[in-house]
């Protein structure tokens, strides 16, 4: 019946009684487009409409990188400490706890190690739901006994990283992860066993200036935001408008800081391809 019958008959219904539809069944992109979720999942998380790559985290990497989806986890039980008893708006050995209650995560990084098309694959994915993925002792020393495996193993190393930065509760010790993470990428280097980086919005802070820039191929998501300092601290340091699309791994291509972008569909066939190629393997 046509609300404004309902109405003139004195037909209504109590606001407790009315079905809202349920939370994340839609997916709004920021261009205004709307996706099913469903939907959105079936095209690994890309809006169908404008191409728009949604954010996700280790979960969805490795459904898209490891043959059907199956990878052992490697250090999955790793937790944060809290040496400096840091305490802002909460303690962080509460956000901590919160945090992994919520996610269901140890941390900010995950490794895997399986096939991906038919090859042996170590990957490290950085979770964003995380504290922001932010970049803090268990992550760096989850990183290097990745690289510890893959030399081990002689295997690849892929590693996707998604975050904000180093973690400011855990200070120092979380700016030494830049430092340990490089030195263990050299030792990889050293085996010649290759690393590649992808880049994922966002990549930022010192995990730029450290292991997400360091890789044999450096690859980004398309219009993934990529820097050190986000673009409103750059234009509040420089005092300068910044040139468009600053920062973007489109930007980043261009000005030669990133070998290329790949869209989310290709990925697995892209990073395979690559290994293939400098493994002097048959393209598969």
């Amino acid at each position: 019946m046509a609300w404004f019958k309902r109405k003139e008959k004195g037909i209504t219904t109590a606001t407790e009684d009315k079905k809202d539809v349920p939370k994340g069944l839609w997916y709004k992109s920021p261009t205004g487009k709307i996706v099913d979720t469903d939907e959105l999942a079936r095209n690994l998380w890309v809006s169908p409409e404008d191409d728009f790559h949604v954010r996700i985290g280790s979960k969805e990497y490795f459904g898209i990188l490891f043959d059907n989806n199956e990878f052992k986890e490697l250090d999955a039980n790793l937790t944060s400490k809290d040496p400096l008893k840091f305490e802002d708006t909460k303690k962080y050995s509460d956000r901590l706890k919160e945090v992994m209650d919520k996610t269901k995560l140890k941390d900010a990084i995950r490794t895997g190690v399986g096939k991906s098309k038919g090859k042996d694959l170590v990957v490290s994915c950085m979770d964003f739901a995380f504290i922001g993925g932010s970049m803090g002792a268990v992550v760096g020393e989850k990183i290097a006994r990745a690289i510890d495996y893959s030399i081990k193993h002689k295997i690849p190393f892929v590693l996707i990283s998604k975050s904000g930065g180093a973690r400011m509760m855990e200070a120092a010790f979380s700016l030494m992860q830049l430092a340990k993470t490089s030195a263990k990428l050299a030792q990889l280097a050293e085996e010649r066993i290759p690393y590649i980086s992808l880049c994922t919005d966002p990549t930022t802070g010192g995990t730029t200036a450290s292991y997400a820039m360091l890789g044999d191929i450096n690859i980004g998501e398309p219009g993934a935001l990529i820097g050190f300092a986000g673009p409103r601290i750059v234009r509040d340091t420089t005092g300068k408008d910044l040139p468009e699309g600053f920062q973007t791994s489109e930007f980043l291509l261009e000005h030669g800081f990133l070998d290329f972008i790949a869209h989310r569909k290709e990925l697995k066939n892209k990073i395979n391809l690559y290994l293939d190629l400098i493994q002097n393997q048959p393209i598969r």
